[in-house]
């Protein structure tokens, strides 16, 4: 047994503390074609072979880039701080930076922060003298930098860069990705969350948006502001215990009339469904004697109301959902786990590019979104009614805006597109 943890031990210990610390990459030796990890990659490995470096600052000034900083000068200021730099053997200086699909697994002792060229324009140091974009890979290019070249850099920015230009997008690494199996469902349950952030969908090497990026979303989004936080509300988005409980306790009550009487359930009949199993899960829970009747619990009839009014709600949204074809002519939903465990598959990552997790809990927390969606649902459109459910109920109180119509944009891409995981990954296995 003893054996075995320290097995255990010394895997998670070359997980985390692994050779990987930059980008290497070398071409085949064959001759044959490089395999680039993403679309943007193939499209710079492609202009090297042109040699046309004015179209490849062009391209990366649309995405941004991402650059070392040594994880001991972490601080406040370290996301703006100077380039890491190497020097020549012939003294001349070099700043490194990488496009996302290049970026290695995360290290204990490297983070990489996002930036744009614009920012290079000022942050790159006066004394480097070439800016190397994704050196020792097959699409490496190197840049002067000197005053007529930031110009460039710059004037690339203001007219190419925008700050959501990643956004809605599916974007799919080609190597370095999972195989079929628990770890590549459970990243497709966070499909949603990815194609809104145009976030690679199929990748554990996680940067995010650049450490600085993802420890501040973590911060602000979530509440999380360290591992404790991370572990916490990974948890809870795992046990589904994030969103209100009464939202599934709602759509229980429904589902427990369809199987006694069919699926054909009268609105008034789930409402007086609702108030009975909450009145009497009062009861069970209160002990003898407590107050649980119409009138004696003036608390208790108002939380009623509120869940009689919130059924009323959910068949609003299916109605709206049959109409913009997200759910099937006679479709409901049973369930809005998806909002807790597509997250949970996003937070995973997230809680590793804040490097509050390791890479093994990363693993482990994605086959748990993976086997507590295959628990819930039966197919991918099923799963991602019930994450826009989910989400409506939590930020759109009706209005059918943005908080709707972006959700539902990302799912018809997500079940219509070849290059989608809900398309590429079957929901059970075969």
């Amino acid at each position: 047994m003893r054996a075995a943890v320290e097995a255990k031990d010394e895997d998670e210990y070359h997980d985390e503390y692994h050779d990987d610390v930059f980008p290497s990459i070398a071409a085949p030796r064959d001759g044959s074609r490089w395999q680039a990890p993403a679309d943007l990659e193939e499209h710079l490995y492609e202009l090297c072979e042109a040699d046309d470096a004015y179209t490849y600052l062009r391209a990366v000034a649309v995405e941004g880039l991402y650059r070392p900083v040594p994880r001991a000068d972490k601080g406040p200021e370290a996301a703006t701080g100077p380039l890491l730099t190497l020097e020549l053997p012939d003294g001349r200086k070099v700043a490194q930076v990488y496009t996302a699909g290049l970026l290695p697994r995360p290290h204990p002792a490297v983070v990489y922060e996002y930036v744009t060229l614009g920012a290079l324009t000022e942050g790159c140091p006066d004394d480097v003298d070439f800016l190397v974009i994704n050196a020792a890979t097959p699409c490496e290019q190197y840049y002067l930098t000197t005053d007529d070249e930031r110009e460039v850099w710059a004037d690339l920015h203001r007219r190419h860069h925008r700050p959501d230009a990643r956004a809605d997008r599916i974007e799919t690494r080609r190597t370095g990705a999972p195989g079929p199996g628990p770890l590549l469902h459970g990243l497709a349950c966070g499909a949603h969350l990815c194609f809104a952030n145009g976030d690679a969908w199929n990748t554990l090497d996680w940067h995010g948006a650049g450490h600085h990026n993802e420890v501040g979303r973590l911060a602000e989004s979530w509440g999380v502001h360290n591992r404790e936080g991370w572990l916490a509300m990974q948890e809870g988005l795992l046990a589904r215990e994030v969103s209100p409980w009464y939202w599934d306790f709602v759509l229980g009550a429904r589902t427990e009339l369809i199987a006694r009487q069919g699926p054909r359930v009268d609105p008034e009949q789930w409402r007086d469904g609702i108030d009975s199993a909450l009145r009497a899960r009062a009861l069970e829970s209160g002990g003898p004697g407590t107050p649980h009747l119409p009138g004696e619990d003036p608390e208790l009839d108002d939380f009623v109301m509120a869940l009689r009014a919130l059924a009323g709600k959910v068949l609003r949204y299916e109605a709206r959902f049959r109409a913009d074809e997200l759910l099937p002519p006679d479709g409901l939903v049973g369930t809005v786990a998806a909002w807790d465990i597509g997250r949970a598959s996003k937070m995973a990552r997230w809680g590793r590019g804040a490097r509050y997790a390791t890479h093994t809990e990363l693993r482990a927390a994605v086959e748990r979104a993976s086997a507590a969606a295959r628990s819930a649902y039966a197919s991918w459109p099923e799963f991602s009614a019930g994450y826009v459910l989910g989400r409506c109920l939590h930020f759109d109180e009706e209005g059918f805006g943005p908080w709707y119509t972006d959700v539902l944009h990302a799912h018809r891409v997500l079940t219509t597109d070849p290059d989608s995981p809900w398309l590429t990954v079957p929901f059970r296995d075969a």
